[in-house]
Formats: structure tokens, C-alpha cells, sequence
């Protein structure tokens, strides 16, 4: 405060909509960080396993994050902020105060704008001869089509949408797959332990089967050791729609789970629908929550 314009950016690493903001602010932080701009990350955890430093900072160096990154693991910033969304967005002038406020994806070009404006504020306050007139950063923003599949969590805590067993109740059961799916709603099949925060197959083969509406299909996993899951689309391989973290191999299609964060399944070339499942090949997959997009 009295130096810089701070941007604050409440965020965390396996949240696609924070995922597809990261290039936005990265570049913001090259071209303004020698004209009076400072980013700083609020990684805020939704998941336990994010709030391992080690896995963030693997997240971070991944997504080309070079601006400082401080870890909210006990939600002291966020609830300062009173936020309630990932990701979320101050803009604090040089005096200390919010002057601008930006929640979720989009609005690139009028948040660069709130920077540019700031960034002059602050160039007459300190007498500085500093240009920020700059062409503002314009990107084309992943929407969902009215019918998109909406997130849906596998932990008890949020998994209202089960459709084949009593959300919100923790615990082992072997579950069985109905003859009708819905579209947008979360099945499981063969022994699950469901807990707070996400499902855990207690048995090889067991699935997760979901009805979805869109062009990708992300699911954030995780496993105590590496283990692969093998994904159909309508009980078939996915051929040339696999999704950037699934393989073929030996004629199925893949994903090897050896990191806690979210992996891309599914990449369509226009929106539609199908019924995905996750198969893991062993026991021991952690799923947490399916995120879309168009």
C-alpha cells in the first residue's frame, strides 16, 4: 500500500474456471509488473489435497505462474474477503482501496482496463512518467450452452445429484447400476466408500457413470499410489475425443493417476452428450468432482 497496485487473485489449482484464467493474469503480471503492478495468488483450497505446498507448487510451475502465491489453507483471507467463488479477483489502488471486483471467468478486457486506470492513479500520486497505454488482452472465454452439465461432486458433503443411492450419507456400499440414466446425474456401481469429499473404489472394476451435456468432460482425482482408470463413451473407446490426460493402450483408452489434480477426459469437437465411465483398474481412486465445458 502507498507503492504498488496489488492484484489479488483467490483461486485454486484444480478448479477448471480458475485453470482457464491463469494465462489472462500471467500475462497481465509480464507486462505491468515494472509499471507499479504486483499479483499475488490466495490459493484457497477446496479439495485436502490442496493444501499440500508441494502439489501447489508443481500446479503453479505448470501453469506458468511466476507472481507470489500465498497458501489460504485455513480460509483466514477468504473469509476476511467474506468470497464465496473460485476464482475471484481484487483490484487494490494505491491507497488500499478495492476499486474493482471480478468474479469467475471473462471480463478480460475491462479488468486489464481497471489496471490501466490504476496503474495512472498511481504514476501521478508518486510523480512518475509512466506509459500503461497498452492494447488490452481480448480472449475468447469457454461458455456453457444452456444445457451444459452443471459440477457434480462425488463426496457426501455435495453429491446431491446420486441418482442411485441417498446423497449426503457417508460410508461403504456396493452400488448398482439402474437400466435408466438421467442426463446430468451421477451414478455409481460396485463398492464405493463415499466420504466427505469424495469416493473411494474399494474393489477393481468398480465405476462412476455420468450422463453429460457438453464438449469436455474434466474429473479431479486422485490415487495414494499410481493407478489407471480406463474411459468408455457410451461403452466404447473415446478414439480421437480423448481427452489431453487419457492414452490408448492395448486398445483402451487410459488415464494413469499418479498426481492429485483435475485430468481432462473427454475434448469434443462441437457440444453434445453421451454417457461417460470411469473405470479404475485397482482399488483405491479418489474422485472429487466433475467440471464441464463447451
Amino acid at each position: 500500500v502507498g507503492k504498488k497496485v496489488i492484484l489479488l487473485d483467490i483461486m485454486t489449482y484444480s478448479c477448471i474456471n480458475c485453470i482457464r484464467t491463469f494465462p489472462y493474469i500471467a500475462d497481465w503480471y509480464k507486462k505491468y509488473e515494472d509499471k507499479g503492478l504486483i499479483v499475488i495468488g490466495i490459493h484457497t483450497p477446496e479439495f485436502e489435497f490442496e493444501k499440500n505446498i508441494d502439489n501447489v507448487a508443481e500446479a503453479m510451475k505448470k501453469y506458468g505462474i511466476t507472481f507470489p502465491v500465498v497458501l489460504d489453507n485455513d480460509y483466514g483471507t477468504w473469509s476476511a474477503y467474506k468470497n464465496l467463488y473460485w476464482p475471484r479477483k481484487y483490484l487494490i489502488d494505491i491507497d488500499g482501496f478495492i476499486r474493482y471486483d471480478h468474479i469467475g471467468e471473462g471480463g478480460y478486457a475491462e479488468t486489464e482496463e481497471a489496471i490501466q486506470e490504476l496503474l495512472k492513479e498511481r504514476a501521478a500520486v508518486l510523480g512518475e512518467s509512466v506509459s500503461v497505454n497498452m492494447p488490452v488482452t481480448n480472449g475468447a472465454v469457454e461458455r456453457g450452452a444452456i444445457n451444459q452439465s452443471p459440477e457434480t461432486y462425488i463426496g457426501s458433503a455435495r453429491n446431491e445429484r446420486l441418482a442411485n443411492g441417498e446423497p449426503g450419507r457417508t460410508g461403504t456400499k456396493n452400488f448398482i447400476k439402474p437400466r435408466t440414466l438421467s442426463e446430468s446425474s451421477l451414478y455409481l456401481e460396485g463398492l464405493w466408500d463415499v466420504e466427505p469429499q469424495f469416493g473411494e473404489n474399494m474393489e477393481a472394476g468398480a465405476r462412476i457413470i455420468y450422463p453429460f451435456a457438453a464438449r469436455k468432460v474434466y474429473l479431479v482425482m486422485s490415487a495414494d499410489a499410481p493407478l489407471d482408470v480406463e474411459v468408455t463413451l457410451d461403452g466404447k473407446p473415446l478414439g480421437d475425443q480423448r481427452g489431453d490426460d487419457v492414452k490408448s493402450v492395448n486398445g483402451k483408452d487410459v488415464v494413469k493417476v499418479s498426481e492429485s489434480r483435475l485430468y481432462n477426459l473427454y475434448s469434443g469437437k462441437e457440444f453434445g452428450s453421451g454417457v461417460i465411465e470411469i473405470k479404475p483398474l485397482s482399488k483405491g481412486l479418489k474422485a472429487f468432482a466433475f467440471t464441464f465445458g463447451s
